[in-house]
């Protein structure tokens, strides 16, 4: 199967925080959206979170024919998929209720459309199991929100063509994504292990009480997290080898500094005493603002930290 024809028309199967993020993400980049999810108030919900997003989007720069009068919405599945060049789908992370809905989007899209999941826990080859046109289901998952954050990661299933694999990525590079390839399944994919591990280490220290949950924020906001926002990991250890770069940080820092603190690494006992400490300290760092308020001012912030890192390539 060839996956060469122009994507135009973008269904969003599943409109929550994931699905209406896609959906102004897509408007803003100029293409005829279409969304369907049955919930009470989802249309209503998704216009709101499409216009609260305009602003920012606007500032980010809108695409050539981006508007919001693009977005149309249905709540007969099969009605939104009939036409779809790219369907996102954005379901329920249950294993059962996930196959069977794959298997009903692709009775009804075109056969020749990709079909991207947003899952960030199941695997494509679980999800398209029952499928009669496997080989163009692929996951494409976001960060939160997908309209600001530009990381997508990409990765086929077990029936997954190739051919669907390149298009969703060439796809995704193409409206402004950071597209990464994922060479083999892992449950969770690669970003959030990355956060989950990192997570499991601050809870470990707080819990043992080394530090507080605001000044393990700050440890890594203030201090790796800025170098995160400019270079990953394996480079910023290429600038700690000095001249002699990452082969002398792997032969002299690698195994005597790194591996001997992997060693001293804990896993945190989630009693619910802790739990109830973890959610106190939060809160109190959060010092009264909403989460509302929260993402907005973070969402100022990324903005910022995106033209700044375009700005220097």
């Amino acid at each position: 199967m060839s996956f060469d024809k122009p994507i135009r028309r973008i269904a969003i199967v599943g409109t929550g925080v994931i699905g209406a993020s896609w959906a102004a993400q897509y408007l803003a980049r100029g293409f005829d959206v279409i969304a369907t999810d049955p919930a009470p108030n989802a249309e209503a919900n998704l216009r709101k979170y499409v216009g609260d997003a305009w602003t920012l989007l606007t500032s980010i720069g809108l695409s050539p024919g981006a508007s919001r009068d693009r977005l149309e919405f249905t709540t007969d599945m099969k009605k939104a998929l009939a036409k779809a060049d790219f369907v996102q789908e954005n379901g329920p992370e249950r294993v059962d209720f996930k196959i069977k809905l794959y298997a009903d989007m692709d009775a009804v899209t075109p056969p020749d459309s990709l079909i991207a999941s947003s899952s960030s826990s199941l695997t494509m080859s679980v999800v398209q199991s029952k499928c009669q046109h496997p080989e163009r289901c692929v996951t494409g998952h976001p960060f939160n929100p997908p309209h600001v954050i530009p990381l997508v990661e990409v990765v086929g299933g077990a029936k997954t063509s190739p051919a669907a694999i390149e298009k969703a990525l060439a796809f995704y590079k193409s409206i402004g994504k950071r597209a990464i390839l994922l060479r083999k399944e892992v449950p969770g994919h690669v970003a959030n292990r990355l956060q989950s591990a990192l997570y499991r280490e601050v809870l470990y220290l707080v819990e043992q009480g080394v530090i507080s949950v605001a000044d393990a924020d700050d440890a890594v906001s203030w201090g790796p997290g800025l170098r995160w926002g400019v270079m990953g990991p394996s480079l910023q250890f290429h600038l700690a080898g000095g001249a002699g770069g990452i082969q002398h940080f792997i032969d002299h820092l690698l195994p005597p500094v790194m591996e001997a603190l992997w060693k001293e690494l804990g896993t945190p006992s989630l009693t619910p005493e802790f739990k109830q400490r973890l959610a106190v300290g939060t809160l109190e760092e959060a010092a009264g603002r909403s989460v509302a308020q929260l993402a907005e001012a973070e969402n100022k912030v990324l903005l910022g930290l995106l033209r700044l890192r375009a700005e220097h390539g």
